[in-house]
């Protein structure tokens, strides 16, 4: 890899970490569903007049969209309203790979090899370490709500590779046009008018940054650059890259908001980076007959989204 290929995989991992501490900031001035669909309003508009007709069936698209859109990204930003701390939640959201690879078992018949079991055991070990340690200091009822933020992952990832598209970019654009309406709704139903018509209303130049950069930094400028890389690469050279971004995110809520890193949370760190590590960089052994094609690898891990695959067959990853 190119001295500028290694910068910009690394540049990458830096946007996806440090939009859980620009997320933590936007949620001070937009309820969290409000916020999660004006993200993908942002990221949909007006990138989709310019990337092309859809390339695969509208139910992909609407299926991903609700799971990784509105049920990932609903129950992520809601975990972090609720008091989850951005560093940790960048963190504790990689368990997604042992869901990715526990869903690709059932679905793409993948059976788990040894390692691939071993990651699995450690990485949910990092889990533990790190309920424990937010037990003693945070609400417990946030941290399981980014647990299920990363199941919803694991299942989109999951769905994605069934769709195979063939081009991440305009994927992901269309991805973003479906949770809009939803997270909308939900909104309405569930933070209520006025608090949205305020938080509206209260719209300052903070408030358009943090959003501007999840949608066009985290979303836009992030998953070209990975599909970009992905294009050039092997995904085993480019995917490990994405293990930076629990890095970048806690350094970067340490940094700007405060966060404490506990020496608990360092362990669990160590843990759940190298189970999503052994996990994710080990293929897994096809079972046959399930159809949909090859293993889900450490391309599906980063910031938040999917790991679409490109027509050579690499995997891709969103943020």
């Amino acid at each position: 890899m190119r001295p500028s290929h290694l910068f910009l995989a690394v540049l990458v991992a830096a946007v996806w970490g440090v939009n859980f501490t620009v997320i933590d900031i936007g949620l001070d001035h937009f309820p969290p569903l409000l916020f999660s669909a004006l993200r993908f309003l942002v990221a949909a508009l007006p990138a989709v007049f310019f990337v092309g007709r859809p390339r695969v069936a509208w139910k992909w698209i609407v299926s991903v969209g609700l799971a990784l859109g509105v049920a990932k990204f609903g129950l992520l930003f809601i975990g972090m309203d609720a008091g989850m701390p951005a560093g940790l939640s960048s963190l504790v959201l990689q368990i997604q790979a042992v869901f990715t690879a526990l869903f690709a078992a059932v679905a793409l018949g993948e059976r788990p090899t040894g390692v691939r079991l071993l990651g699995m055991l450690i990485a949910l070990s990092g889990i533990g370490v790190a309920a424990v340690d937010e037990g003693a200091s945070g609400p417990m009822g946030a941290f399981l709500i980014v647990i299920a933020a990363a199941a919803c992952w694991g299942l989109s990832n999951v769905l994605t590779r069934k769709a195979a598209p063939p081009d991440a970019l305009n994927w992901m654009v269309w991805v973003s046009t479906v949770p809009v309406l939803p997270l909308l709704l939900l909104s309405l139903l569930t933070e209520g008018p006025s608090a949205d018509l305020a938080a509206l209303r209260a719209f300052d130049w903070a408030g358009a940054g943090t959003l501007l950069y999840v949608a066009w930094g985290a979303t836009v400028f992030g998953f070209g650059a990975w599909g970009w890389l992905l294009r050039r690469h092997p995904a085993s050279t480019v995917a490990p890259f994405s293990l930076l971004v629990p890095v970048f995110g806690m350094s970067s809520a340490a940094l700007f908001l405060g966060e404490a890193v506990s020496p608990l949370r360092w362990c669990a760190a160590v843990l759940l980076v190298g189970g999503v590590a052994l996990t994710t960089l080990t293929p897994g052994r096809r079972t046959g007959g399930t159809g949909g094609g090859g293993s889900v690898r450490a391309g599906d891990t980063a910031e938040g989204g999917s790991g679409p695959r490109t027509a050579s067959g690499r995997t891709l990853t969103d943020a």
